[in-house]
C-alpha cells in the first residue's frame, strides 16, 4: 500500500497535465499518420507496393517487372511485422513530385525486351496485376465511369489485353491528379499512429507546419507508342509535352520482343476543400450499410428466440421443478427420486472427468487467448486506433495480444485441469501444450503454404530471417507467460463442484438419433448471426478491398459472443433431460460447430465469388489461409458456449440440496 500511496500524487498531477494539455487543444485527432506539410516546389517521391492479382492472390515485386529505377538505387521502406506477413514489400521509386508544379516528365526507356521479359509481362498482364502506389501515405485511386456510376479501384493496371484479341499492352503512362489543401497552422493539435510514428504540431509550430498537406491522389493510366529513337535522347526528368490517353491500338505500346517502352507522366495538382482528417474518406465509404443492419436485426430476433427458450428453461422448469423438490420431505424426496427422469437423475454423474480431459484443457486455455485478442483488437479498431494508414497494424496488433494474454490461457486450463483432476500435478504438460496446440497448426500450415509461395517467387512468402523472428517471440514470450499462467492456475482455488460423483457410472439410455446431429446443426444458428459480415470480411481479405467498418463487426461480435451462450446451454439442458451426462464436449462443439459453417462458406465463396481466382496454388492458398480462421473460429466460439455451460450446470446442481 505504500508503493501505491507514493505513486498516486504522481498519477494525478500526470492526469492533471493531460486534461490541461487537451483544453489548450483546438482540436483532436488520433487515426492516422503523421501529417505532413510541403511548400511549394518542394520535391515528394512516389512509394511502390507489391503488384497484386485477386486472380492469383500471388504478390510480386514491382521491379521484378522491366519498370524505371531510381537514380538512387532501390531501397525498401521499413516494414512492421504486419506488413511482412501480408506479403508488403514498399519500395522507393523515380516517380517524383514538386509540390503545386505541374509537369510533363520523361523517366527513362528499356532496353530491348527478351523473351523472359515478354512472358513475365503477358503474364502479369493477364492474371490482372496491379501497381500499388503510395504518395505522402495515401494508395493511388483510380476512377472509372461504368453505366453512368462512378467506381474507384486502388492501384492501376499493369497492361491490358483488347477484348478478342492476342496482344497485349503495357500502361507505360500516367496521368496523376494530386489534392492539396492549404493549411495554415490555426493550432489543430495532432497525434498520429502510423508508420512515421508519433508527432504533435503545437501552437508553436503554426508557422513551421504552415503550407500544402496531400489529401487525394488519383492517376489515369494510358498506353502511349514512343519513338524510341527520340526518347532515348532524354533524361530522367526532362520534360515533354503532354500526352492525352489514345483510343486507337496502333498507338499504343504494345508488349513484344524486341521492343523499347519509354516510361513518362504528368502531374496535376488541385486545390481541395478536403482536409487532412478526413482524406481517408474516400478509401472508406462504407457501401452496403442496410446490408450491415440487416444482418445485426437478423441476429437480434434469433437471440431474442434463444434468450426465450432460455428463460423458459429457467424460470419455468428449473425453477418449478427445484421449488418442488427442496419442498419435500427426506421420505418423500426419496419416494420422487424413483419416479423422477431427466437432468435430477445425473446428479451422480455430471461432474464425471471426460474423455481428453487434458485436450478440452488445452482447446479451452487457447480459445480463451483468441477471443481475448479478437475482443481487444476489434474494440480498439472500432474506436479508430487501428488506422488504414498505419499498414500491418492490425495484424501486428493482433500478434503482439495474443503473445501476451498466453498468462490467461495458461492460468484457464491449469484451473480447468485442477477441477477436473482435483489435484495440480501435470499442470506443466498442461501450460506446454496450450503454448503450443494453436501456434503449432498455425505454423504447420504456414509452412506448407510458404513453400508454395517460395516455389512461385512470390513476396508474400515469409522470408527465413522472419521465420526465427516469429519462432523466437513464440518460445520467448508466448510460451514462458503461459507456463507463468499456468503457475498461477495452480495457485488460484479450484472451482468445488455442489455435488459428489458417484463411483460407478450411470448407464445413458439408447437414443434413436446420434446426439452429434443435435450438436452440429446447432452451429447454424450463431453462422446465421455472422456470415453476411462474413462476406465483407472475405472481400476485403481477397479482393483487396478496404474493410473499416469495425463498430459494425464489434456489435456483430457482441451478438455471436451471446448466440453461442444461448445455444450452448440450451443444448446442454436437453442432454442433460434425457439422462446424457455427457456433456462436456458437446456443450463446446454446439457453439464450436460454427467453424464447420464458416469453412463450407468459404469454399462457396471461392467457387461462386472468386470465379477470377486461377489456378490450384491459388486455390491451395486461399484454403490454407480459411482453414486457420475455421479453426481459430471453432476454439473461441467453443470456449464461450462451454464456460457459459459449465457455470450453467454449476448453478443448476447447487440449487439441489444432496444428503
Amino acid at each position: 500500500m505504500a508503493f501505491s500511496e507514493r505513486k498516486m500524487p504522481g498519477i494525478c498531477w500526470g492526469f492533471l497535465f493531460v486534461i490541461l494539455f487537451a483544453h489548450s487543444c483546438h482540436g483532436f485527432y488520433l487515426p492516422g499518420s503523421y501529417m505532413h506539410t510541403y511548400s511549394t516546389t518542394d520535391s515528394i517521391f512516389a512509394k511502390v507496393n507489391s503488384l497484386t492479382s485477386i486472380e492469383t492472390e500471388l504478390p510480386f515485386s514491382y521491379y521484378s517487372l522491366p519498370f524505371c529505377k531510381p537514380l538512387v538505387g532501390i531501397k525498401k521502406s521499413a516494414e512492421n511485422l504486419g506488413e511482412l506477413l501480408m506479403g508488403d514489400q514498399i519500395d522507393n521509386s523515380p516517380y517524383r513530385f514538386q509540390m503545386n508544379v505541374n509537369e510533363s516528365l520523361y523517366l527513362c526507356t528499356t532496353n530491348p525486351l527478351n523473351e523472359h521479359e515478354v512472358k513475365l509481362l503477358k503474364q502479369r498482364t493477364r492474371d490482372l496485376y496491379q501497381v500499388n502506389m503510395i504518395l505522402d501515405n495515401l494508395p493511388v485511386m483510380r476512377i472509372a465511369k461504368q453505366n453512368g456510376i462512378n467506381i474507384q479501384w486502388t492501384g492501376f493496371p499493369v497492361g491490358y489485353t483488347p477484348p478478342n484479341s492476342n496482344d497485349d499492352y503495357i500502361i507505360n503512362h500516367l496521368k496523376f491528379k494530386v489534392l492539396v489543401h492549404e493549411y495554415e497552422g490555426s493550432g489543430v493539435e495532432i497525434i498520429g499512429t502510423g508508420e512515421e510514428g508519433m508527432g504533435v504540431i503545437s501552437e508553436s509550430d503554426k508557422k513551421k507546419a504552415s503550407g500544402f498537406e496531400i489529401v487525394g491522389f488519383e492517376v489515369v493510366p494510358c498506353s502511349v507508342k514512343y519513338d524510341p529513337e527520340v526518347m532515348t535522347k532524354l533524361h530522367m526528368y526532362d520534360n515533354i509535352s503532354s500526352v492525352n490517353c489514345p483510343l486507337e491500338l496502333d498507338k499504343s505500346q504494345i508488349i513484344r520482343e524486341q521492343e523499347r517502352i519509354s516510361f513518362t507522366y504528368e502531374v496535376e495538382f488541385v486545390k481541395s476543400d478536403i482536409r487532412w482528417p478526413s482524406r481517408w474518406d474516400a478509401y472508406l465509404k462504407m457501401e452496403g450499410a442496410r446490408v450491415h443492419w440487416f444482418s445485426i436485426l437478423n441476429s437480434l430476433m434469433v437471440i431474442t428466440f434463444l434468450a426465450g427458450i432460455v428463460f423458459v428453461i429457467f424460470l419455468r422448469t428449473v425453477r418449478r421443478d427445484l421449488t418442488r423438490y427442496e419442498e419435500l420431505d427426506k421420505e418423500a424426496q426419496a419416494q420422487m427420486n424413483e419416479e423422477l427422469s431427466g437432468w435430477k437423475l445425473v446428479v451422480g454423474d455430471v461432474f464425471r472427468e471426460p474423455e481428453c480431459s487434458k485436450l478440452l484443457c488445452v482447446m479451452i486455455g487457447d480459445g480463451v487467448q483468441i477471443t481475448g485478442m479478437s475482443a481487444v483488437t476489434i474494440v480498439f479498431a472500432a474506436f479508430g486506433f487501428m488506422s488504414p494508414a498505419s499498414r500491418g497494424m492490425l495484424l501486428t496488433g493482433m500478434i503482439v495480444l495474443y503473445l501476451f494474454l498466453g498468462i490467461a490461457a495458461g492460468y484457464v486450463a491449469v484451473r480447468l485441469w485442477r477441477t477436473l483432476k482435483g489435484t495440480s500435478e501435470g499442470w506443466r504438460s498442461v501450460s506446454w501444450s496450450v503454448a503450443c496446440f494453436f501456434p503449432g497448426i498455425v505454423f504447420v500450415i504456414l509452412t506448407v503454404l510458404n513453400f508454395i509461395l517460395w516455389s512461385s517467387k512470390s513476396t508474400g512468402a515469409i522470408p527465413i530471417s522472419l521465420y526465427f523472428v516469429l519462432l523466437s517471440l513464440w518460445f520467448c514470450i508466448s510460451v514462458p507467460l503461459t507456463l507463468m499462467g499456468g503457475f498461477l492456475g495452480t495457485r488460484a482455488e479450484a472451482i468445488q463442484y455442489p455435488v459428489r460423483t458417484n463411483q460407478i457410472p450411470r448407464e445413458i439410455p439408447a437414443r434413436k438419433y446420434p446426439s452429434w446431429l443435435l450438436v452440429l446443426g446447432a452451429g447454424t444458428l450463431p453462422f446465421g448471426t455472422l456470415f453476411i459480415e462474413l462476406f465483407f470480411i472475405l472481400s476485403s481479405i481477397w479482393l483487396g478491398r478496404f474493410y473499416y467498418v469495425f463498430g459494425f463487426l464489434l456489435i456483430v461480435l457482441l451478438l455471436l459472443t451471446i448466440v453461442c451462450a444461448e445455444v450452448s446451454v440450451v443444448l446442454t439442458y436437453m442432454h442433460l433431460c434425457v439422462e446424457d451426462w455427457q456433456w462436456w464436449w458437446k456443450a463446446f462443439f454446439a457453439s464450436g460447430s460454427v467453424a464447420l459453417y464458416v469453412f463450407l462458406y468459404s469454399i462457396n465463396y471461392l467457387v461462386f465469388d472468386l470465379k477470377s481466382l486461377s489456378g490450384p496454388v491459388s486455390a491451395i492458398l486461399y484454403l490454407g489461409y480459411s482453414m486457420i480462421m475455421a479453426i481459430a473460429i471453432m476454439l473461441s466460439t467453443g470456449t464461450i458456449g462451454f464456460i457459459t455451460s459449465f457455470y450453467f450446470v454449476h448453478y443448476l446442481f447447487s440449487s439441489v440440496k444432496i444428503d
